[in-house]
Parts: C-alpha cells; structure tokens; sequence
C-alpha cells in the first residue's frame, strides 16, 4: 500500500474513534499519530461524529510545494484570466497567492491584495455580521423580522409576521428562487425590490429551500435597523474593522476606487474571454452578492470562522451565535442516488460531508458578468481555502478549492475536479424558460401592423411598460432607468427580445395579446415564470 493509502486508512479509521498508531517514512520526513493528532487518548475522549484532526503542518507544506503549479494550470486550462488564493491552517494564514492577470491586455498582474467582487460568498459574510448583532443581544436569530423592519409584507400575513433571521438566511421563507433579482436586473433599487416582494407568490412556509437573494437581503437590513445603522457601515464595524480586513467593503463604489483591481471576463459567443463592458453593480443586493475582498482579508476571515469566533486572542463574534451560523438549518441538495451525500445549509453557508467524512462549510460566488468565487473550510482540520477569480463561472473556483483540500488532507487528487465542474457550469448559460427561443420557426406567421401593438402597458410588479412604433420598429421601454429593447418579429404576435443584466441567458419572447385590432395585454416568458410576467394596456 502506497504512503498515500495508509494515510487514508489511518484518516479513515479515526473517524470511527479507532486508535491507530503508525510511523511512515515518507520523502518529506517521518509522520506519526501524534503528529496527526490521533493519539489514543484523543480518540477515546473525542465524541461521535467529531473525530481528530489528523491533517499535520507536514502535510500542509508538503502540499504547497504542488499547489502552485497545480492551480496555474488549471488557470491556464479555464482561460479565466486571473485567480487568488489563501489556504488557513491552524489559526494561521500559511499561503496566498495570484495567478495570472487583473485585466486580460494588461500586465497588472492579481496579487493576494487584489480587490475582487465576491458574489454569493457575501452571504456567509453578512451572516458573520449579523451573528455578532445576535451576540450583542440586539437581536435572536430566531426574531420575526418584522419587528425592526415593518415595512417588510409578504404575500401572506402569517409569514410576514413569522419569518424570522434564520429562515431568510437559510432560504425557507417560502419566497420563489431568485425572486426579486430580474427586477434588479431591470435597475429598481434595494428598496424598490423589496416592496415589491409581497406580489410574489408563496410555497409553503419552512418547507423546502429555495435560495432567495433578496429575501437574505432583507434579514440583513432589518438587522442593521435593530443596530441603528446602515447595512454597509454594521459590516465594517462587525466584521471589516475588528478583523483588520481593510481591503473589503459592501460598497461598488469601493471595489471601482481600488487601485488594485480585479476587472471581471466573460466569454464571446465563440468562448473567447473578453473584459465585460457591461460590469454588474450589485449594491441593491449587498448583503446577499455585493461585497468585494481580497484572498488576504478573506483568509482572516476563514481564521474566525475556524477558531469560533476568535482572531489575534481577541473574541469578536460570540461563539454561540456564530455556531448557529455554522448549523444545518435546510436541505439545499436530496441526494440523488441511495449512496450520495445530502447537502445541508447553514446560515449564509452550505454544509456536508466529505466522502472521507469529513464536515465541510462551504459557498461558490456566481456573476455571470464576469466573477467566480469559492470558500471551503474542514472545520475539524482547522483548514480553509478561498479561490477568487475575476472571469464568468465555469469552475475554476471550485476545482482549485477542491484540488488544494484533497493534497493537503490526502496527499493526492482524488479525481479531475476542473473538467466535472467545467461540465456542470456550462448548465447555468442554458435558459430555464420552457420555449427554446434561439430555435427558428418554418413558415412564420407575418405580424400585424406595428401601431396594433405600440401604447403603455402598467404590471403591478415589474411597473410601466411602453411600446412605440415611431422609428419604424417596435421598441419596448422597462424599468426605473428606461432601458430599451428592440422587438424583433417571431411569429405572428410574438417578438423577440433579449433581456438585460446578470440573469440574461439569451432572447426571450414576448406576445401580444390582440383583439378587434389591437392588443390589450403582452406577456413576456421569461419574466413569468412565477406569473408575473403579463402587462396589461393602459392607453
């Protein structure tokens, strides 16, 4: 049996409370079960389900000498242009580093201090923050958040005044998946969006998870209100400031002024990877997508998530309120055969096991604009990793974070992590609507005169809509910031449109609804999917 075996073994035997002695000699020098931490005496008086650390700073240093070129090749694989990394172990920050460039055309090159948006890994932050409200005894995580945010109303009166922190931050309110986030698209801001989130219909409350942005955006200002402040400024006081992470802020207009700046990628419709011109503000959802960090401020905090609350001998979260954090509170993955793994959701985290056994706290950050992150820590290892890379997602992020767990606590790599998830993400550049509308139609029917459709059009959620036929074609006006789009003909009253911003995954239809000559309504598909999506005419 290779050394890599018998370390699996001996890992694996400790999970069962098994006393396993044994000294290998490997090229990196002698290991034994103390320096694994999986003596007999620490077996024996470690409970179920908490087995020893058994990952030693050996293992970690022989890892590193691989990781560089490891992650540098994957980089190169992707084509994202840029990547930073730090791995936590022991209460200590033992490597961060860049790959590649800030800006493809340029020779910035992304260092440990580069500033990049984070997306979704924005969620386990601010349940960082409000777990230190919770401490403060301001507010419990279990509160109705009615009752320091009433202007909050859902669709039904009984979860308006029920649905407390942990549902939003766990995505059990009942509110659809991603409800809110086409009218951010659209430009309506913070405030806008979440008076608008009681037209959206409910599943039943507490029963399923369905991962809502605006929902967790709405438990986070309801506890910057109880705080008396504002949601960017309780972040730097809770978090940013006490953890000396000065490179990180819930503010876009902090991430453009940073001088060392990761500029978001995407690719072309030919799978080149181009500087997106269009960059996502996602201010309206900050607590949920919008903070930007750097690998080096981020690794301090995986220390605090690590060490329960702690950084520098200095407690800065209360370790009760933060260990809610880090409890399954939802279901987020079924598992899909008798032998795969069920995956769970914390507060602002994913968490599961490892095939080895392993508990992991994780998050993947998504901007189809151009970002890809991913946190992965083994609390019971005291290991993290945190990948951040300035290009679409596509799995760069999570194989890396993947690639550098498997040789730390292995010593190998268990499987090719890039080219899995390669596979996985392209799904997110597939439509979801039920009508394939990049597919053509034989024989389609000739629309009907342009001023049968032009007029204003009202929906109560997605607001005023106008149609006008003055410049020879139809063009649609949408949202707070008047954005435009021209409709192009696809059959008979149908038209064709792409819609704007981070959820656009192609052109959509949009159909008139016309009687005695001219229309009354028009429904665009991909805008009602939950039935919201149809604007009646005014005019």
């Amino acid at each position: 049996m290779s050394v890599v075996g018998i370390r699996r073994m001996a890992r694996r035997l400790a999970l069962y409370g098994v006393a396993f002695t044994l000294i290998v000699a490997a090229s990196s020098g002698s290991s034994d079960a103390a320096d694994r931490g999986s003596s007999t005496d620490q077996a024996a008086t470690s409970p179920p389900g908490n087995p020893p650390q058994s990952v030693s700073r050996a293992d970690v240093d022989a890892a590193l000498r691989l990781i560089p070129e490891r992650v540098e090749a994957m980089r190169q694989k992707s084509g994202v242009p840029g990547l930073a990394v730090a791995i936590v172990f022991d209460d200590e920050v033992v490597y961060s580093a860049g790959f590649g460039v800030r800006k493809l055309g340029s020779d910035d090159l992304v260092g440990p201090d580069t500033v990049f948006q984070i997306a979704s890994l924005s969620k386990a932050l601010s349940a960082t923050v409000v777990a230190g409200v919770v401490g403060d005894g301001t507010i419990a995580w279990n509160d109705p958040i009615v009752e320091n945010f009433p202007g909050f109303v859902l669709s039904d009166s009984y979860v308006t005044q029920r649905v407390t922190y942990a549902d939003l931050f766990t995505h059990r309110s009942g509110l659809p998946a991603h409800a809110g986030d086409l009218l951010e698209d659209l430009g309506f801001d913070r405030q806008q969006v979440l008076t608008r989130l009681f037209r959206q219909p409910l599943s039943p409350f507490r029963g399923q998870h369905l991962y809502t942005n605006f929902g967790l955006t709405a438990a986070a200002e309801a506890a910057a209100v109880a705080a008396e402040t504002r949601w960017d400024e309780l972040m730097e006081d809770k978090l940013f400031a006490p953890a000396q992470m000065s490179n990180s802020s819930a503010r876009f207009d902090d991430y453009l002024a940073a001088d060392d700046r990761a500029v978001p990628h995407q690719r072309d419709i030919h799978g080149n990877w181009i500087v997106t011109t269009n960059q996502r503000d996602p201010d309206a959802q900050s607590p949920a997508g919008g903070v930007s960090s750097t690998a080096n401020d981020l690794g301090q905090w995986l220390r605090l998530q690590l060490a329960g609350g702690e950084l520098n001998g200095q407690r800065i979260i209360d370790p009760t309120a933060l260990l809610t954090m880090q409890t399954p509170h939802s279901i987020s993955g079924p598992p899909n055969n008798p032998s795969a793994h069920t995956n769970l959701y914390g507060l602002g985290m994913g968490i599961s096991v490892r095939d080895d056994g392993y508990t992991t706290w994780s998050h993947s950050g998504a901007f189809l604009l151009g970002t890809g992150t991913n946190f992965s820590m083994i609390p019971g290892q005291r290991l993290g990793v945190v990948t951040l890379t300035n290009g679409q997602p596509v799995g760069l992020a999570e194989a890396t974070s993947e690639t550098i767990l498997d040789l730390i606590v292995d010593g190998e790599v268990a499987r090719d992590w890039l080219g899995g998830y390669m596979g996985r993400f392209a799904e997110l550049y597939e439509s979801d609507t039920p009508t394939d509308w990049t597919a053509s139609v034989a024989d389609p029917i000739p629309p009907s005169p342009l001023l049968t459709y032009a007029g204003t059009y009202d929906n109560d959620y997605y607001g005023p809509m106008t149609v006008d036929d003055s410049t020879g074609i139809l063009v649609m006006t949408l949202g707070p910031k008047s954005m435009t789009f021209d409709l192009t003909p696809h059959d008979g009253d149908t038209f064709l449109f792409t819609p704007p911003g981070e959820n656009s995954v192609g052109p959509t239809g949009i159909t008139f609804d016309v009687k005695d000559g001219q229309s009354v309504s028009a429904t665009a598909e991909f805008y009602d999917m939950t039935g919201l999506g149809t604007w009646t005419r005014q005019d």
